[in-house]
């Protein structure tokens, strides 16, 4: 009889563990599905994607950033701004996992091409650009034939308002927004994140905080923090800037990143002084140029008001299922995919006041492969609702290209839109409410009819 009871304790302790762990199991599940398919009946309708491209090397060429440096950069294997392998394999990744969420969520299909006709890809007109396109409808729907509508010649108004004329903005006024953000003080800009620029320091010399560095006074190098500091008033596509230390140490700051994300050797991560401490610490500087330009008001809503137009235009025909001028794909259409860069991302969050904070990120960081995303439901009322949120894999999943799945998904913030969202836990919007402030953040005299 002891027997017989010890047995069936043991079957019952069996049980119970099996159920804790399916329990487990499905609240994992259930926190990666969204918040909105808690309401009964509601259904997504429509998602717009705008992402930056895939992991790249470096844009400048190896001779301009080797001269910041004790020893030269490494090799990528392709040439500098193209996306590489291994960015492409991480958004292959995104691809397949945007297609389980969507599905689970009701707006795709688990598997086939049946909803390749309802996705509608836009890219710009970069290697990066078109590869990070091609790569993530690979993974969202594999062996399915996907159109990337991309210009032909010449540069893309959706992503180059500015150089393309499409926007005549007032330079003047351009420049004096900048300046007056920073207080027309680019040496205390610096200074305040004089840490940051320590580190970056070390990263590329090897040379601790204090004293000289005898890599920085080899012939044909130089110092990042010995550079003039001022405010340019840019010509052609760029408006005004600010150069020296903040602009040159944000590109060098954002090449470590690139390093880390590429998933290269301990030992070639920044010749091996680099880890994802003092990553965070001197992406700072990449965030900081980031807010004082790109998240300018008047900078962004001269370079992203045709693209946040168009965008605009295409909810719209979503939900009127009618099809509206100016809008990117068809009436019936399910998915949009817009495929940019972070300064495009980084304009859209200065238009709308929205921010985001990633864990291992700097907050309104905008890392490879990263991107906001709207989704569109219709209630069970009829009405429809917005919700927001900005979506990237972690360092963790980027460097060992860890596969994403419902249970392993990747990292997401919510979106607050100021005056619109909701108070509670999932942010929402209502649809009137959401357009009413995209029309308010647009300015007619920079898009294109």
């Amino acid at each position: 009889m002891l027997k017989l009871a010890e047995r069936s304790l043991s079957l019952l302790l069996t049980a119970l563990i099996f159920l804790c762990v399916q329990a487990s199991r499905a609240q994992v599940t259930t926190r990666s599905v969204p918040v909105a398919t808690s309401t009964e009946g509601a259904r997504l309708q429509f998602v717009v994607i705008l992402t930056r491209h895939g992991v790249r090397p470096p844009i400048s060429s190896p001779d301009q950033i080797n001269i910041y440096s004790a020893e030269p950069w490494p090799s990528w294997g392709v040439k500098p701004g193209e996306l590489t392998a291994h960015g492409a394999k991480l958004i292959k990744q995104l691809g397949a996992y945007d297609r389980a969420y969507f599905a689970a969520a009701g707006l795709l299909q688990p598997s086939g091409c049946a909803d390749a006709p309802h996705i509608r890809i836009r890219a710009d007109v970069d290697q990066r650009t078109r590869e990070t396109a091609r790569a993530w409808a690979e993974g969202a729907l594999p062996g399915c034939h996907i159109t990337v509508d991309t210009m032909a010649t010449g540069a893309d108004p959706l992503f180059h308002a500015v150089g393309t004329g499409v926007a005549k903005p007032d330079r003047e006024l351009a420049l004096a927004s900048v300046t007056g953000r920073i207080g027309d003080n680019t040496a205390a800009l610096v200074a305040s994140h004089r840490h940051a620029f320590e580190i970056l320091r070390y990263l590329l010399t090897g040379c601790g905080a204090i004293g000289p560095c005898a890599a920085e006074e080899k012939p044909g190098k130089q110092a990042v923090l010995k550079l003039k500091s001022e405010i340019d008033p840019g010509r052609g596509e760029r408006l005004a800037d600010v150069l020296g230390p903040l602009k040159t140490g944000s590109e060098l700051a954002e090449d470590f990143l690139l390093e880390y994300t590429d998933g290269m050797p301990e030992k070639n991560l920044g010749w091996g002084r680099l880890n994802r401490e003092n990553l965070l610490e001197v992406m700072s500087i990449h965030t900081l140029y980031e807010d004082v330009i790109r998240r300018d008001p008047y900078l962004a809503r001269a370079q992203i008001s045709n693209l946040l137009s168009h965008l605009l235009r295409s909810m719209e025909q979503a939900v009127s299922n009618k099809e509206v001028p100016g809008a990117l794909g068809r009436a019936g259409d399910r998915v949009l995919l817009v495929v940019g860069h972070d300064g495009n991302i980084a304009n859209v969050g200065a238009m709308l006041g929205i921010s985001w904070l990633l864990d291992g990120y700097q907050r309104n960081d905008t890392p490879p492969g990263g991107a906001l995303v709207f989704e569109l439901w219709k209630q069970t009322n009829g009405e429809f609702t917005i919700h927001a949120y900005y979506r990237a894999q972690s360092l963790e999943q980027m460097y060992k290209a860890v596969p994403l799945s419902l249970d392993e998904p990747p990292l997401r913030s919510r979106l607050f839109l100021y005056g619109y969202s909701r108070a509670d836990v999932d942010f929402s919007c209502s649809w009137n409410g959401f357009q009413r402030a995209l029309e308010a953040a647009i300015d007619p005299a920079f898009v294109k009819p």
